[in-house]
């Protein structure tokens, strides 16, 4: 009882910390885009370098990203820009993995408990000359109550696992979105923001 007590707070502060983590890091990525593709369209390196920089979000580092490295090949940014969503990614999937677990854990912790209750009860009764059912009754009753109690852990706790996987399941089409948005402006107006280029990347790439 006192492992799956504990659990249940871990999975607890998990979620909470979760939930805070994505909403800090979503933003509208449509609005987002739009001034970005504005910015680029009108060679205006200022605004779109302030644009990226008016946020913590993941689609604000990705478009960082891209936008830092703007001079770069085609391929070399493209590259870039995966890299950047798996870094993404993984942010966001931190302690879901730990979450799925102590959802399947609890049931099999509730399960162990109900059965050395069921030992220990039984392994008592064995000396007496007839089973006394009260007791037999009242020592089944509480031989389950662990049981219950990791069932009422687990049920919940999958219910939040399912919900943040959606959350970053969502992130993730944005972020792909997002990079096939900076890969099109990239392909069509590579000329531009040339004031942001770095000059040590504008010599790599050549």
């Amino acid at each position: 009882m006192w492992i799956i007590a504990f659990l249940s707070v871990l999975a607890a502060t998990i979620v909470l910390e979760r939930l805070f983590f994505f909403t800090k890091a979503t933003v509208n990525p449509e609005k987002i885009e739009l001034n970005l593709c504005e910015a680029i369209y009108n060679n205006d390196a200022e605004q779109a370098t302030h644009i990226v920089n008016g946020g913590t979000t993941s689609l604000h580092r990705l478009f960082r990203a891209g936008i830092t490295h703007w001079k770069v090949d085609h391929e070399a940014m493209k590259m870039l820009l995966e890299q950047e969503v798996r870094r993404e990614i993984f942010r966001w999937e931190k302690g879901l993995n730990l979450l799925a677990t102590i959802a399947r854990v609890t049931p099999l912790l509730g399960l162990l408990g109900t059965v050395l209750g069921m030992i220990e009860i039984f392994k008592k009764l064995t000396g007496a000359s007839e089973a006394p059912m009260v007791a037999l009754a009242g020592g089944i009753w509480k031989a389950l109550f662990t049981t219950v109690a990791g069932l009422s852990v687990a049920v919940p706790v999958i219910l939040c696992y399912t919900f943040l996987s959606s959350k970053v399941d969502n992130q993730e089409e944005t972020l792909n979105r997002g990079t096939d948005f900076l890969l099109r402006e990239h392909i069509l107006r590579s000329g531009h923001l040339q004031s942001e280029t770095d000059p040590a990347i504008e010599a790599a790439g050549k």
